[in-house]
């Protein structure tokens, strides 16, 4: 066997023993738990929400980068108004002249009500007249008639006044509709938290339901694992839990479980002895308690890995080395 042989061989079994002690350091790191806690392996997760323009345009000012903390109600984005600016003048023009038309209607009813108590009169003159046979039945007629003209043209008017409201109800909506289109050329953060994507840059044209930008929701952050049947039949929603994350094996982080999955994963197609039912895996999501997500909000990390214990029976106090809570939470220690 020559020497670079040995070299090599030798070099392999260093390698070999390197790995094998750092998984048997791993596994020594990891508390070794009674019965009443469940364990499972995951990475830290967040829910994303997509920022999308509901409508078409040039995209013209982009507020935000890639990593920036941004606050609920924060302007993030903004789309080219010119053009509806325009539609909103000339709306506003209606309605300044749907306006005037009612105006004008209402001069015409106060002019039809005016002829209207004129063409009583003389009706109501005449008529007396005509039956103290002082004026022939044509004079009488007449006026008689009159009234009955200056009658239908008061409703005439007053039907103008009404059809003038509703051009002005048409013209204030027209407006409306155009404002809130203006209103949603800008686009606002519905949560704190960070952006993790640009997707559009500016002086691109985005089309109905264009994703600009993608923010994490960080306030609701939580760790996803499996558990078998026989673990995860004792979690219940609300059940406490600890992270531990690979990066900071010293602290356990305090959470809940928020969801248990109501279907099974990795279910074999027949299921007939305990040891195939063992194999069915139940999703569960473990979140972060939300004061200390706001207190360490710029820290937050998703994507990084760790374990997550979840106690199954709430009298079994928690291990010592599960209990290093971080230093600014105000939880108790049991």
């Amino acid at each position: 066997m020559s020497d670079n042989f040995k070299k090599i061989f030798l070099f392999i079994i260093l390698i070999a023993c390197t790995v094998a002690l750092y998984f048997i350091y791993n596994y020594l790191q990891i508390p070794q738990l009674p019965k009443e806690f469940a364990v499972g392996n995951g990475r830290l997760e967040t829910t994303q929400i997509d920022i999308s323009s509901k409508l078409s345009g040039r995209l013209l000012d982009i507020n935000v980068d890639e990593g920036d903390t941004v606050e609920k109600d924060q302007l993030l984005a903004a789309l080219d108004t010119k053009q509806l600016d325009s539609k909103l003048q000339e709306a506003l023009a209606y309605v300044e002249q749907a306006k005037q038309n009612k105006n004008y209607a209402l001069a015409i009813v106060t002019q039809r009500e005016s002829e209207l108590n004129l063409a009583n009169n003389n009706y109501n003159r005449s008529k007396t007249l005509y039956k103290n046979k002082s004026i022939p039945l044509v004079e009488f007629q007449r006026d008689e008639t009159a009234y009955q003209t200056a009658i239908a043209a008061l409703t005439a008017s007053k039907a103008q006044v009404i059809s003038a409201n509703a051009a002005i109800n048409a013209a204030l909506a027209q407006v409306e509709t155009i404002q809130v289109q203006i209103d949603e050329s800008k686009l606002y953060s519905p949560i704190k938290g960070r952006v993790l994507y640009k997707i559009a840059q500016n002086g691109e044209i985005i089309s109905n339901g264009g994703r600009v930008l993608v923010v994490l929701d960080l306030m609701n952050t939580y760790m996803t694992i499996f558990l078998p049947t026989s673990q995860a039949g004792l979690v219940n929603i609300g059940s406490e839990a600890r992270i531990v994350l690979d990066a900071l094996p010293n602290v356990s982080i305090p959470a809940t479980v928020t969801f248990v999955s109501p279907q099974a994963q990795f279910t074999p197609k027949e299921i007939e002895t305990q040891t195939e039912r063992e194999k069915l895996m139940f999703r569960i999501k473990v979140k972060i308690d939300s004061k200390l997500l706001e207190q360490h909000f710029n820290k937050i990390k998703t994507g990084l890995p760790g374990i997550a214990y979840i106690r199954l029976n709430s009298n079994t106090p928690w291990p010592e080395s599960l209990n290093k809570l971080p230093k600014s939470t105000t939880y108790s220690v049991e």
